[in-house]
């Protein structure tokens, strides 16, 4: 099977095209033949040995396809189901081995594309917005790069719960798609100081919570614009790593709450896992979320679709399809 193979870690250019062996599912596991993988900033941190993993190895994380084999402990799936799974290493390939208790089953209404593209960011966003920090009507969010994939997600959630939403973007076209989404002012970075605008725009009485995925760049200045109590969800380092910084900054600027979340405690078993993905696909089904796949590229194109990634070129979902 062809597969896209790290053996050294760096830019994109360490990505390479190779020929594996077609996986063979142990007791517990099912072998899918992958339909389409979607592409995330957690595999450029990977690629780059940001986050260590043992070299060499098969990058990406999330997938949908069709049960090809399954294990003889398996009793979950069987050959023929259409399935999606994130958070197990292997999935920039044609065929992946799976524990068959981390699959997800995909409704009819859904496309397996639809799924690769929907799961690891939508259920980011679930987790983000019904758990880390639970919004609720009336709220204010700051949710920077709000045009992004899990940007857009995220002010879709939070508009459906009826919280003002105040979006930081790029440029106009990004805006018009955060406004789209749901957002209730937008903050064009480019052109506006976000933290002066976002003073101005809640009458300084700040944010009761900001979801940044951005990390080095704006993180700083988010600390500045919560409300005291307020709370700073810090779920990715686009722009970076966070620098170190004084724990005391959260006394003087309010008693503020810090957390640095990762999707896979917020899937840890089975039951919650399969939970929350059902609750991600019933909101497309019902027209509550609606999706964009910016670009679909071959599984060769892998290096592509990386520096489009990082160039933050995108407004939506990245696709490989083997």
């Amino acid at each position: 099977m062809k597969a896209i193979q790290v053996s050294q870690t760096g830019g994109p250019e360490v990505l390479q095209l190779v020929d594996l062996p077609v996986p063979q599912p142990k007791p517990n596991e099912a072998v899918i033949k992958i339909a389409a993988c979607g592409v995330n900033f957690i595999d450029t941190y990977q690629r780059e040995g940001r986050y260590k993993v043992p070299l060499p190895f098969v990058l990406g994380q999330e997938a949908a396809g069709t049960v090809s084999s399954v294990g003889s402990d398996v009793t979950s799936a069987k050959p023929g189901d259409h399935v999606a799974w994130t958070g197990i290493l292997g999935t920039y390939a044609e065929y992946a081995a799976v524990p068959a208790d981390r699959l997800v089953s995909i409704p009819q209404g859904v496309t397996d594309q639809q799924a690769a593209a929907a799961l690891l960011q939508g259920m980011t966003a679930h987790y983000l917005i019904h758990d880390t920090f639970p919004l609720r009507r009336g709220q204010t969010a700051l949710i920077h790069a709000a045009a992004g994939g899990v940007g857009a997600l995220l002010v879709q959630m939070a508009h459906n719960i009826g919280t003002r939403v105040i979006a930081t973007v790029s440029t106009e076209e990004k805006a018009k798609l955060a406004r789209h989404a749901g957002a209730d002012e937008v903050i064009l970075y480019s052109h506006a100081d976000f933290e002066t605008e976002t003073k101005r725009l809640t009458n300084n009485k700040g944010v009761d919570v900001v979801y940044d995925g951005v990390g080095k760049t704006t993180f700083e200045k988010g600390l500045n614009v919560l409300r005291p109590r307020g709370y700073m969800v810090l779920f990715g380092g686009a722009s970076g790593p966070v620098p170190p910084f004084d724990l005391i900054q959260l006394s003087t600027k309010g008693s503020l709450f810090v957390t640095r979340p990762t999707l896979f405690h917020y899937m840890a078993t089975t039951e919650e896992l399969r939970a929350r993905s059902s609750a991600v696909f019933q909101m497309m089904e019902d027209s509550k979320l609606e999706l964009r796949i910016a670009h679909v590229y071959k599984l060769a194109d892998a290096q592509q679709a990386h520096r489009d990634l990082e160039a933050r070129k995108t407004t939506g979902k990245l696709l490989l399809l083997p």
